[in-house]
């Protein structure tokens, strides 16, 4: 998701076409072609921008729906209702790729959650997340906590620091409720990354972005990615 607004102005973005099998955009203003993955502008006046990354997260509706009950929901164009695919992913799955990774120990249609920090990114598989323990890992000296909801679909991340102070967080055995507890305190902390009790009551870690894709077009547009393996 990004900003569309470059050099001051606000950019109107329609679908150009496909680049590498992913999403090439052109604005009405400048006829800039822009890349969706990176958000970068390829060709045309605007060319070596890059928009501005608005953060967003990978949850399910019902997720989303419990915590901003009066959240507003994008509605279909109603003259264009009947265009929408409605079982999308399972078909673009059995599309073949043209680009492939071998080695990587992942084929190329399997999802993972990118995440870039600073110059380095890594791929962490979608099979490899759990809702019954959350990954600790650091990437490009940051220690990050990549936390997944009771619905083993929705996904979070987090830098986990709590007051300047690196820490580690565990799935709550002793409770049905989804609550982590910290390494420090243990403070419990809930799936918005904020803590409910201890001495950080009322305080949240520090969001992380992060991308659900398909390993090949990550591995495209994040060609010194590594893979995380459990």
């Amino acid at each position: 998701m990004w900003k569309r607004t470059a050099k001051g102005r606000i950019l109107h973005f329609r679908l150009a076409g496909i680049n590498n099998q992913n999403f090439l955009m052109r604005d009405d203003e400048t006829g800039t072609y822009w890349q969706q993955v990176t958000g970068q502008a390829i060709a045309g006046p605007l060319k070596g921008q890059v928009l501005e990354a608005v953060h967003s997260d990978e949850l399910t509706f019902a997720v989303w729906k419990h915590e901003s009950p009066a959240g507003q929901v994008l509605a279909p164009v109603a003259g264009y209702a009947g265009k929408y695919e409605s079982n999308w992913e399972p078909q673009v799955q059995k599309l073949p790729t043209t680009i492939d990774f071998p080695g990587s120990g992942l084929k190329a249609r399997d999802t993972v959650l990118g995440v870039q920090i600073g110059g380095a990114s890594r791929a962490y598989p979608i099979v490899s997340l759990s809702a019954k323990l959350p990954v600790q890992d650091t990437l490009g000296g940051t220690p990050i906590v990549l936390m997944m909801a009771s619905d083993n679909k929705s996904v979070r991340v987090f830098v986990s620091r709590i007051g300047g102070r690196d820490a580690e967080f565990f799935r709550k055995s002793d409770t049905s409720d989804w609550i982590l507890v910290d390494s420090l305190s243990a403070g419990e902390w809930n799936f918005q990354g904020c803590a409910s009790s201890g001495p950080s009551a009322g305080t949240c870690l520090e969001p992380v972005q992060a991308l659900k894709d398909y390993w090949f077009d990550w591995r495209n547009y994040h060609p010194d990615t590594g893979v995380y393996k459990r």
